[in-house]
């Protein structure tokens, strides 16, 4: 199967472990998307009423942060680190 490939790289959809630690236990899933702009996103979503959590980083990666749907499950937003 071809994968999904977006600007700048692929999609991946990859499952935890079961007990995982990365997001509550009566959820089975986390969506993570790729911003370009962290900041930005925040400011924005934050402006239509959408909490976020703090931001947090891991070195080489990039800058995350959490939101939630309006059914509670867990978003995060991801802001690669630079090359």
């Amino acid at each position: 199967m071809t994968p999904w490939i977006t600007e700048p790289s692929l999609t991946v959809f990859s499952p935890f472990d079961q007990d995982t630690d990365y997001f509550p236990k009566d959820r089975a899933f986390m969506l993570n998307f790729r911003v370009g702009d962290l900041d930005a996103a925040i400011a924005e979503l934050n402006e239509a009423g959408v909490e976020s959590g703090e931001l947090s980083i891991m070195e080489g990666v990039g800058r995350f942060a959490r939101i939630h749907d309006t059914e509670g499950n867990p978003i995060e937003l991801w802001e690669p680190a630079l090359p």
